[in-house]
């Protein structure tokens, strides 16, 4: 694993590594509605053509309409349907019209929704921590770069050429950090993004990810930003959404838990990459966080 960039955000998405699942062009007409439940998912939809509605578990729902992009993080279920939704006793089943595209709808009825929808995973074993720090949902009007990436993967997605793995992750990257720091700050929940649009915040948060071989203190961090300690403590907890050692804790964990499954380095290397003395202060403290030993996770991946 190459040394964290030192930008928070590229550091995160970086260490999530985001994979394609699914890419496909789903096209409606009529009344129509599609129903997941089953899913643990990142989900991204570019609106091509059209409007429709979009429920996702626990949230208020929004109407996406031409040009629109959103991006779930963490999807665990949704609903999306024309307008007005066809009665319960309708069948809703997708109809696939060809290679990645799906028809939605009655076949007669006129197409007046395009929509280019992906899911896909994050390769990382540490992403329930790292998917914490980021907005539960990204909703944004216009975003002509983000709509200029999606039917890039999409085509990616359908054509498998040479190189197609390391381009579609490429890509995918470029659309996560594009997407997340599209959002406007002011309406963000507590969490890297909010602490990064907060200058005296966005130092220590540099710091912290880039330099993860150091020993960080709130006294220090707080110094560094101009602040008194209870000042940056209070702030950071307020905007990030958790206090700061407890901040460099979770991360340095979840750059151990990579390396540990990636293999390769010993607990004293990976010890002193995250900031610790010897492997056994670096075991305890994993084992405490993590409620296992370092190398009982290590062993999980290779099952």
């Amino acid at each position: 694993m190459p040394d964290s960039p030192a930008d928070p955000l590229s550091s995160v998405v970086s260490l999530l590594k985001p994979a394609v699942s699914i890419s496909k062009m789903v096209e409606a007409g009529g009344q129509w509605l599609v129903e997941r439940r089953d899913l643990a998912s990142p989900f991204y939809c570019a609106m091509v053509e059209g409007r429709c509605q979009l429920h996702v578990a626990g949230r208020a729902p929004v109407t996406l309409v031409a040009g629109d992009f959103v991006l779930i993080p963490h999807l665990q279920g949704f609903t999306m349907s024309s307008a007005v939704p066809p009665p319960p006793h309708v069948p809703r089943l997708p109809l696939e019209t060809g290679p990645g595209r799906f028809r939605l709808g009655p076949s007669d009825a006129p197409v007046d929704v395009r929509a280019l929808v992906g899911h896909c995973r994050f390769d990382t074993p540490a992403s329930d921590l790292l998917v914490s720090l980021l907005p539960a949902m990204i909703h944004i009007s216009s975003p002509s770069r983000l709509t200029a990436l999606v039917p890039m993967i999409h085509e990616e997605t359908r054509a498998h050429r040479p190189g197609r793995e390391m381009i579609l992750e490429r890509l995918l990257e470029v659309l996560l950090i594009e997407s997340l720091r599209s959002g406007p700050a002011a309406r963000l929940p507590p969490g890297l993004l909010r602490g990064l649009s907060d200058p005296h915040l966005a130092s220590a948060l540099r710091r912290i990810h880039d330099d993860t071989d150091s020993s960080l203190s709130v006294t220090g961090m707080a110094k560094e930003a101009g602040m008194s300690r209870s000042g940056f403590y209070a702030r950071f907890r307020k905007e990030v959404g958790r206090a700061p050692m407890e901040y460099v804790i979770d991360w340095r964990m979840a750059v151990a838990k990579t390396l540990l499954r990636q293999g390769g380095l010993t607990n004293a290397e990976i010890a002193l990459k995250i900031g610790y003395g010897s492997a056994s202060a670096f075991g305890l403290a994993f084992a405490r966080h993590e409620g296992q030993s370092p190398g009982a996770f290590a062993a999980m991946g290779r099952r």
